[in-house]
């Protein structure tokens, strides 16, 4: 799953994200807020991760008021408009024009202020009291670069979220061939899994950006319950939390 993708690689401009997966990414916008469309285990899985920071952000669910948030490779907006819904100021970051443009549609006809911007996350100069990146690291082009972009982007006190895939046989298994091969929930060539990330690999990245990880969770597919569940079992998707102290 993914979503979205930031800046540019072995193409004019550089940076921290590969030009190939901003071209991917742009293919997947006009059917990105389709719930069954090749987005749908993204849909499935955005209460939970939505929900899982909000708790994390010391407030209740359903109130994240007076906070602003950067949600970096935010795709067509599904996390962004989620935690706008919850009161944040979101503004949502990538570097795919197509798939902005279906967020910049999407939040109007919902009536959601969301700033939408196209651009890289080391090229940012304000800080925000949170920032996301959900299933977007394992696309980058230089993870410590933009791990260290994360971290200037967040206030001292403030929060960086990341989820993403593990490297392990499961995740190469059920959310490679599985789901890319066989089950064709997602399009053919989506993920990598040699950029799969470990937990012991981001935890250390983070802790080199001047972040401490204060927690991290599993998240599972909850089918009798139509969507996904936070569980120990950090094996194939996990989310995690880190704060600038």
């Amino acid at each position: 799953m993914t979503q979205g993708t930031v800046a540019e690689s072995g193409g004019a401009g550089g940076g921290t994200v590969l030009a190939d997966e901003v071209a991917k990414f742009d293919r997947l916008a006009a059917d990105w807020w389709d719930p069954r469309g090749p987005m749908a285990p993204l849909h499935a899985m955005n209460p939970l991760r939505t929900r899982w920071i909000a708790e994390r952000l010391g407030r209740p669910p359903e109130d994240l008021g007076g906070l602003s948030l950067l949600d970096v490779g935010c795709g067509a907006g599904l996390a962004a408009e989620a935690l706008a819904r919850r009161g944040a100021r979101v503004t949502g970051l990538d570097m795919a024009a197509e798939a902005l443009e279906a967020a910049r549609f999407h939040a109007a006809a919902e009536g959601l202020p969301i700033l939408y911007r196209q651009g890289r996350p080391e090229d940012l100069q304000e800080s925000f009291d949170a920032v996301t990146a959900l299933e977007v690291i394992e696309h980058v082009a230089d993870r410590d670069a933009f791990l260290a972009s994360l971290a200037r982007s967040v206030r001292p006190g403030g929060m960086v979220f990341l989820s993403t895939l593990n490297r392990t046989a499961r995740s190469f298994l059920f959310a490679k061939l599985g789901a890319e091969y066989l089950l064709r929930m997602l399009p053919v060539g989506t993920h990598d899994w040699k950029m799969f990330v470990t937990p012991a690999e981001l935890g250390a990245g983070l802790r080199r950006a001047g972040l401490r990880v204060t927690d991290v969770a599993g998240m599972v597919p909850a089918p009798l319950a139509g969507g996904w569940r936070e569980s120990r079992d950090t094996a194939v998707n996990y989310i995690m939390a880190a704060r600038r102290d």
